[in-house]
């Protein structure tokens, strides 16, 4: 809670994602198909530990991570995962010479709200640039509008989960698809 208290902004939430809404996401990502998977501000790990429960294999998992002390303890708690400090705004920059193959989904926890559209909008596309046809980019909000409005992505289709009303506070997950 101390980094939500001292940089709001950057800082996606005040407390961790409650567990329910860690599954939420991790429901979106097919832990069968080929490919990495990227989640961008992973926090302390939450949605991590939900992406590994689901039976996504630990080598095929890459975190983005801009605070240095969630970092550090990314990498100890969970070994075998790639975890990058670095600027998810800039995606293709900071995973340059990380990524080998294509994403199969990205699973996004950064603030998205607190930042301008053009840049929410051209996050989904840097993620999508990097992900094979169809791949899904995952994000929630505890807002009641998408976190990227329909208007600003064209042919990108976004669909709502159920509310997650047990997290506080109460979340939705939508889910961003570009046609194949």
């Amino acid at each position: 809670m101390k980094s939500w208290f001292d940089k709001p902004l950057v800082t996606g939430a005040v407390s961790p994602s409650g567990k329910g809404l860690a599954r939420m996401m991790a429901r979106y990502v097919d832990p069968d198909e080929p490919g990495l998977v990227l989640e961008i501000g992973p926090g302390t790990g939450p949605v991590t530990e939900a992406l590994l429960e689901r039976g996504v294999a630990p080598e095929r998992l890459v975190l983005v991570e801009f605070n240095p002390e969630f970092v550090t303890l990314l990498r100890k708690r969970f070994p075998g995962v790639t975890v990058v400090q670095g600027d998810a705004y800039a995606a293709r920059q900071t995973l340059a010479g990380v990524l080998e193959q294509p994403l199969t989904a990205t699973v996004c926890s950064l603030p998205l709200l607190t930042k301008p559209i053009r840049q929410r909008v051209a996050l989904l596309e840097d993620c999508f640039h990097m992900s094979r046809p169809g791949a899904p980019f995952i994000q929630f909000t505890y807002g009641v509008v998408p976190p990227i409005p329909r208007e600003a992505i064209g042919e990108t289709t976004a669909a709502g989960s159920p509310r997650v009303w047990l997290n506080l506070p109460p979340a939705r997950v939508w889910i961003y698809r570009r046609p194949a």
